[in-house]
């Protein structure tokens, strides 16, 4: 299958060695510039460390640049078409002095600049880190793709992600055995929201760090209800 086939029949997609030491090195020191040029609410410390951001597009436009990756630009488009744009970045370590674990579940919340105002199609306003969110419907969701940037190897010591295959097309009584997943540094996980997934604690003993750029992405920058996202970054020119 090709990666687009892969994705609609699996909602997920390992893409191998997408970036080199030498830029996965670079990029993790100028994003760490930035959060720390940048602290606020959206940046999330401990003992004096950064280990999450929920809104890297405010310090960290430049993400949008990555896209013109061919490897990824290409997935991209033939997913979702000619007007994508990045809509959201996150940012997470698992460090081993500060393991965390998440159950199963499905990304169902988008980042969008007001959730006050009337809507049909919207629910469950939320404010995370300072910014408004709401549930977004699964129409929308399955127009969108979230790219995770692998900044260190993902293996069984440091808290792994577990997917269940095909679980953004099923319901929970369909759905097939759960598969944990692997990364070198550089890789790319393209994965669909609502493919269900979940993280396990590192192992204890462990000095392996997990971090990981998350970079979500939707078709179309108009959303229903005169709701607005809250970036709309458009994919830049291919190179």
């Amino acid at each position: 299958m090709n990666p687009h086939e892969t994705l609609a029949v699996d909602g997920y997609l390992m893409l191998p060695n997408v970036f080199d030491s030498t830029a996965i090195e670079s990029l993790a020191e100028r994003l760490m510039d930035d959060l720390v040029a940048h602290p606020g609410p959206a940046v999330l410390q401990s003992r004096d460390r950064i280990y999450g951001s929920r809104n890297l597009l405010a310090a960290s436009p430049w993400l949008a640049e990555l896209a013109a990756h061919p490897g990824l630009y290409r997935v991209l488009r033939q997913t979702l078409g000619e007007n994508v744009g990045l809509v959201r970045g996150l940012f997470f370590d698992k460090p081993p002095d500060r393991t965390w674990s998440l159950p199963w579940h499905r990304d169902r919340t988008i980042a969008v600049k007001d959730n006050s105002q009337p809507t049909f199609t919207f629910k469950n306003p939320t404010c995370k880190a300072g910014i408004a969110h709401f549930e977004a419907p699964e129409s929308l969701l399955n127009e969108m793709l979230t790219l995770r940037i692998h900044l260190d190897a993902m293996t069984a010591e440091n808290g792994p992600l577990a997917v269940i295959p095909g679980s953004h097309l099923l319901d929970s009584s369909q759905e097939a055995a759960p598969l944990v997943l692997s990364a070198n540094a550089g890789d790319v996980l393209a994965m669909r929201p609502l493919l269900s997934h979940s993280s396990s604690m590192s192992k204890e003993g462990t000095t392996a760090h997990r971090r990981i750029v998350h970079l979500e992405f939707a078709a179309e920058k108009n959303l229903p209800d005169g709701v607005q996202w809250n970036d709309f970054l458009p994919l830049p020119v291919n190179r």
